[in-house]
């Protein structure tokens, strides 16, 4: 789950990390209110959605009276801020108003998981306020990586260590070693799976601010974070995913044309390996885990036929706890409960399957099988391309 800046900076002040004064706004009126509480002679109008390149998509500005922050917020609220990372655009329905910062320096600061060594990963840079993707590309040698050893957590070594390595001055040290073990224990107090400064400004003043911030947290673990749950804004989602999550389902949207229901993760993602090793496009990952009733595999149907772009439905079951007779059930009401125009692919293996199979067979209705996840995959793309208009 992603919250926006203002919420990711109250999480970061609360740990002791110094951010900007500001104001969330939810219209242009208050917006010019915020800058007059805030005082000063400049402030910067954020849009708050759950993007990066927030910046170069005009969705930060400037500004130099309450007049103009009326202004650029009147131009923001409304409108699908359209970047990099978003490019069907997300909806603008607050701002933040924030005192603009004396920079001096700007620097990066994220922790992620690394999954290779299953530790977290802290990475910095003393090129802040770019893309870290575009700086590893361009220069790999300026994105500083440092693996934390979970058993003692980030040391104060290992965080002075980092603080050097950014070229900060000697009476910085301290106060950056400070920022990043504190960034350290809201990551791994509040099961964060990213948690990105960029830029971590140094003021004219010399002190250390974080001028921006995102956080995205794991969400099996908000159950343990109720104050992280009520933060989630649902209308920065994904609606297929909102949908699906909504109803218990572990549901990723992707770009593809063919609609995936499958039990376990592994599959999942080998079954989508398999439909680009046939030359097709999956239109999302959907595991519908162990033990699936026939209730739950319905749900999964309604899911994935949400997706309007979806042409084709391939169910791959490899029942261990799971049953294929419960699955095969599912399909059937399916059927019978929703109007399903597109053409459906099943492969059912392991338990109950041939009482599945039987299912399937008797029910008359027009479902492909497949003996396997090769063939499964095939016809799901052949019928994929069938399906398209000339």
């Amino acid at each position: 789950m992603d919250v926006h800046e203002y919420q990711a900076k109250e999480i970061l002040a609360r740990y002791g990390i110094p951010v900007p004064r500001g104001g969330l706004a939810y219209s242009p009126e208050q917006a010019s209110y915020r800058c007059t509480e805030l005082g000063g002679d400049a402030w910067v109008v954020k849009a708050q959605v759950h993007s990066g390149g927030r910046g170069e998509a005009g969705g930060v500005k400037v500004c130099r009276s309450d007049r103009e922050v009326h202004d650029v917020a009147n131009g923001l609220f409304g409108t699908r801020l359209v970047t990099r990372q978003a490019p069907g655009g997300k909806p603008v329905y607050r701002v933040y108003v924030e005192e603009a910062s004396d920079i001096a320096r700007e620097l990066y600061l994220a922790l992620v998981l690394d999954r290779a060594s299953e530790k977290i990963l802290v990475v910095a840079s003393s090129e802040g306020g770019m893309e870290i993707e575009e700086l590893a590309e361009r220069d790999p040698d300026a994105v500083i990586r440092s693996v934390v050893e979970p058993a003692v957590g980030l040391t104060s070594f290992q965080a002075r260590e980092i603080a050097f390595a950014l070229g900060l001055e000697a009476g910085q040290i301290a106060q950056a070693a400070k920022l990043f073990q504190s960034a350290y224990r809201a990551f791994r107090d509040l099961d964060a799976t990213m948690l990105e400064i960029n830029p971590l400004v140094v003021t004219g003043e010399g002190e250390l601010v974080a001028v921006d911030a995102k956080m995205s947290f794991d969400d099996n673990a908000l159950f343990r974070h109720p104050e992280i749950t009520e933060l989630r804004d649902r209308s920065q989602e994904d609606p297929r995913e909102r949908h699906a999550s909504d109803r218990g389902l572990a549901y990723v949207g992707l770009d593809g044309d063919i609609g995936c229901m499958i039990n376990g993760a592994g599959l999942a993602m080998a079954t989508m390996d398999m439909i680009k090793l046939a030359g097709g496009e999956p239109a999302n990952f959907l595991d519908i885990g162990g033990g699936a009733s026939p209730e739950r595999v319905l749900k999964a149907f309604r899911a994935v036929l949400n997706d309007k772009a979806v042409r084709v439905m391939l169910i791959n079951i490899f029942a261990g706890i799971n049953r294929c007779d419960w699955v095969a059930e599912g399909v059937v009401a399916a059927f019978g409960q929703i109007d399903v125009t597109i053409p459906v692919v099943v492969r059912l293996a392991g338990t109950n399957v041939e009482e599945g199979k039987r299912i399937l067979r008797e029910s008359g209705l027009p479902i492909i099988t497949a003996d396997n996840l090769a063939e499964a995959a095939q016809e799901a793309v052949t019928a994929a391309r069938a399906a398209v208009p000339a």
